[in-house]
Formats: structure tokens, sequence, C-alpha cells
């Protein structure tokens, strides 16, 4: 029997800030831009709001993904060009596919006290739908797996048996895990792996990894065993390696700079590819890009 792949690469999220927030961004880093489809996390908070320090990010747009939206404490409205208007609240999954192209704004003024705390993922759309027409769904209710020592949210694709209701383009996985102890987990040898550590700490094969810390596993897997500190909570990301590299600028994803300028190009003349959006922030206006002159 051959052992298992060694854990590859550990990294830190770094720091930034996204309306208002300061945001841990832990994928894309310099060394991997995606792992299956999964190609951005953002988790922002803890942080205690209040009416001068809370998430207000104006009606902007995208192309070629899925955003996944999981809030871990807190409410945040999403309102997009489609005509959606969902309160997201922790437990809930908000997806929305850009296909085209599709705005949205994100807003939790409503909040005047509290925490916010969630994460927010980008998802990149394979060629045979990332021209196609967006959408949005929110779940409110998710499955749950029993594990020994915790329990997971399957927030997409199947885990253990259990399958996510919440519907994409590409064969991938995504898990929210809390535990108080080692776990042992099972997973797809065709899928490649990784680990956001969202509180606490785990030991894996020799390797730390501490809160907003991420580890990449590598594909050729059965199985995982984790040594977990006393209510660590991490999330779990698998998929099958992306059909194609990817190029993100802003807030696009694409396959060569030229589809970017178009869209942003279209953003900038209002054009009806994206639409408007049902807010009163103020619209946010693209950057240049960084490769032209």
């Amino acid at each position: 029997m051959t052992s298992p792949p060694s854990v590859t690469e550990v990294s830190s999220s770094r720091l930034t800030d996204v309306g208002g927030l300061t945001v841990h961004r832990a994928l894309p880093t310099r060394g991997r831009r995606t792992v299956g489809a999964w190609c951005f996390l953002d988790r922002f908070g803890p942080v205690a709001v209040d009416p001068e320090r809370t998430a207000t990010i104006g009606p902007h747009p995208h192309i070629g993904l899925h955003t996944v939206t999981w809030l871990l404490e807190g409410e945040m409205l999403h309102t997009d060009s489609l005509g959606s208007e969902q309160l997201i609240r922790p437990g809930q999954l908000n997806l929305m596919t850009a296909g085209n192209g599709i705005a949205h704004a994100e807003d939790a003024r409503h909040l005047r006290s509290g925490r916010m705390n969630g994460v927010q993922f980008w998802v990149a759309q394979p060629e045979a739908t990332r021209h196609g027409a967006p959408s949005f769904a929110h779940h409110g209710d998710l499955p749950h797996v029993d594990l020994r020592n915790g329990h997971a949210t399957v927030l997409l694709g199947s885990f253990d048996g259990v399958q996510s209701p919440a519907q994409l383009d590409s064969n991938l996985v995504g898990i929210d895990v809390t535990a108080h102890g080692p776990l042992d987990l099972p997973l797809n040898p065709q899928f490649e792996y990784a680990i956001a550590a969202l509180h606490g700490s785990l030991r894996c094969e020799g390797a730390t990894l501490s809160t907003d810390e991420f580890m990449y596993l590598g594909a050729e897997r059965e199985q995982i065993h984790l040594d977990l500190t006393q209510e660590a909570r991490i999330l779990v990301l698998g998929g099958v390696p992306f059909e194609a590299d990817i190029v993100m600028w802003w807030n696009f994803v694409a396959r060569d700079r030229k589809e970017m300028e178009t869209a942003k190009a279209d953003w900038d003349a209002g054009s009806e590819r994206f639409g408007p959006v049902a807010t009163t922030l103020p619209r946010i206006e693209a950057p240049h890009p960084f490769w032209l002159i």
C-alpha cells in the first residue's frame, strides 16, 4: 500500500479591505490560482459592527463565475440586476451565477449592532456555461453530516453521501466542519483538496494550520486524518482540477485580458449587459487595468 500524498502547501491569508471591512484573502495565492473550480476565498470579520462600521459593497459587475456567500454571524441584504432582493443570515447560502454578466450589491447598513463574520467564495465557470445567462438562488436550509467529534454542513456538492441543494456546473464539494477532536474525513481521490481554518487550529501529517491560514492537500486521497483543537471550525474545499487556465482581475474571471477589457468597457458605458441594481449604495467604478498604459 502506498502512503498518501504529503501536504504540499500552507499559506497565510493576506489582508485587504472590502466594503469597509477587513478581509482575509486565502485564495488565490501567488503559487495557487485554483482548487478544482474554486478560485477565490475571502473571510470577512469577525468584527463588531455599528452604524459607522458595517459592510457596504455598492453595485459592481461580475463575469464567468459563481459567487457563494456563507454567513457565520450577522445579516446582509443581497440585491442584483435580475431584481433579486434577499436577506441572508447564518446557516443560509446565496449562490449567484454571473455567466455573461450580472451586477449586484451587498448591504448590511440595517445591522445597527452585533458582529459580522462570513465567507465569500468564487467558483470559476467552465467553457460550456460561462457565456450563459445569469441567475440567483437562495438556500435557507442546508444538509448536515454527523461526524465523530463534530459535524459538517454541506455547502456545495456531495459529502459522505449527502447532497447540497445548491446547483453548480462543476464537479466539486465544499463543507463547513465544526469539531472538538480528531476527525477522519472521507475524500474523493479524483478531487484536489484544500482546508481553510476559520477558528482554532489543526494538525495534518505533521503540518499545523492556524486561524486564517490555508492548506493545500493535493489529490489522490481517499481520506484525511485531522487533529483539531477544541471547537475548531474549518472549510474543506475540493474539486476536479479545473479544465482551463483562468485570468482574474477586479471582479472578472475570464480566459484572457481582452475579455476583461471588454467587460470593463461595458460596465463603464452602463451597458445592458450588467443592468441596474435597486440600491442606494453608490456604484463602484472599475479601476484602470494595470496592463494598459
